[in-house]
């Protein structure tokens, strides 16, 4: 099976891509997970759209989400809400509306998140419901996996290294290939 990642952050140092990076090196063998980036997706323009079609780096995530077995989406929390990096590449792989059934449909989504701050990521994650449902994204209900206090997870090279979190992270990701592999779709 395979799932595609996505880090709602650009940030070069991003806990949530360190956090994906974590979750696919700790994936059941019959799980792998491919991490993309955001970072070349332009912000959403609707005379861009009009004018010029869907740019590449859009279609080329577009394809790779709709060819995918399921996604895990690594959420920051930005003033209690969701990214805006993340929701502005959302609205792009929503383009045109006609797509939003075969890249999305149905679509088997783990969220999780981690931030330096108390709260984890709850918010953010909550937030984000509403736009998955509009997708018709199927939002898995396993547990929730969020984590504060990022910055004494992993280490200065991204690695994470608290073994409780590890442990944690590693179940969370094997219950979702079951869930994947059960078929539930």
């Amino acid at each position: 099976m395979k799932v595609i990642g996505i880090a709602g952050s650009l940030r070069k140092h991003s806990y949530n891509a360190a956090l994906l990076r974590a979750a696919a090196e700790l994936a059941p063998p019959e799980l792998e997970l491919e991490i993309a980036s955001l970072r070349d997706i332009p912000l959403y323009d609707a005379d861009l759209e009009a004018e010029h079609g869907i740019p590449e780096p859009v279609r080329a995530l577009k394809d790779r989400i709709a060819a995918a077995d399921g996604l895990v989406f690594a959420t920051p929390e930005y003033n209690a809400s969701i990214p805006g990096v993340a929701k502005n590449a959302i609205d792009w792989l929503s383009r045109p509306a006609s797509d939003i059934a075969k890249v999305f449909g149905g679509k088997p989504l783990a969220m999780l998140g981690a931030t330096p701050g108390p709260g984890g990521t709850i918010a953010s994650q909550t937030a984000w419901l509403p736009v998955f449902r509009a997708l018709g994204v199927a939002v898995w209900a396993g547990p929730r996996m969020y984590f504060s206090g990022a910055a004494k997870l992993f280490d200065d090279g991204g690695a994470l290294v608290d073994e409780p979190t590890r442990k944690r992270l590693g179940e969370f990701v094997a219950g979702f290939a079951r869930h994947l592999g059960g078929g539930q779709r």
